[in-house]
């Protein structure tokens, strides 16, 4: 923050809607506003949940995707930096399907899904670590307990997707998952609103994490595959 606190644009509470997003939104103004370079330290936790008027989880959410574009870095111990500018303009790229069709969205999107996350997973599973394959099955562990509880997990079922991008430790990866986040969190909010969407495809999902621990990549890419025919067959069943 810069150190002339008069000068600096006020960061205001915000309304009750979608607050990791907000918070995103409200860095990037303030990035903008207050001139900041790279280099230039951003706001502690703690003053930016004072002034957004939001909990820990939701700033941290919002720097976690600040990190994955790659434009700041947390240095343990110093606090969080900027590593090139961003504006509410360059901050959310979402894609633009131009249709009105549920079926056809998810379609397109998936035949998206399946090149990009074929690729992470095999990538996932040369260059996975132990710390990696921790977090991995951490997210795993997750998404089975409350599936056995709720019968649906669409939330921690795209957090242990998120882990298997990771574990790629190739940034871009990141990057296009969180410029195409809108249309592909549409996978797992119940589509046609159905809670048992995809259903089919849980045990797969262990069957990836055994294929990324024994380090097969070609094993990761047909279990990712079995995953994504499932959810396949399951749009074109569902939305008749």
């Amino acid at each position: 923050m810069k150190a002339n606190v008069s000068d600096t644009p006020l960061i205001r509470p915000l309304p009750a809607m979608d607050r990791a997003r907000q918070v995103t939104e409200a860095l990037a103004h303030y990035v903008e506003a207050a001139k900041l370079k790279a280099g230039d330290r951003l706001p502690a936790e703690r003053e930016l949940m004072a002034a957004l008027a939001v909990g820990r989880s939701t700033i941290r959410e919002a720097i976690r995707h600040f990190q994955a574009l790659g434009v700041i870095e947390t240095r343990m111990g110093s606090g969080t930096y900027l590593l090139k500018p961003v504006s509410k303009a360059t901050i959310h790229m979402p894609l633009s399907l131009d249709t009105a069709h549920l079926r056809d969205v998810l379609l397109q999107t998936l035949e998206v899904r399946r090149g990009i996350e074929c690729e992470a997973g095999m990538v996932a599973a040369r260059r996975r670590t132990a710390s990696d394959l921790a977090i991995i099955e951490e997210k795993l562990d997750e998404m089975e307990r409350v599936h056995q509880a709720k019968g649906t997990s669409g939330r921690e079922d795209l957090a242990f997707h998120m882990a298997v991008y990771h574990a790629t430790h190739n940034p871009l990866f990141g990057q296009l998952l969180e410029q195409m986040r809108e249309t592909f969190e549409r996978f797992w909010t119940h589509p046609f609103d159905r809670e048992d969407f995809a259903r089919r495809s849980f045990p797969f999902h262990r069957t990836l994490f055994n294929a990324i621990a024994a380090q097969d990549p070609e094993a990761a890419r047909a279990e990712t595959l079995k995953i994504l025919e499932i959810v396949e067959e399951d749009i074109k069943e569902m939305s008749k």
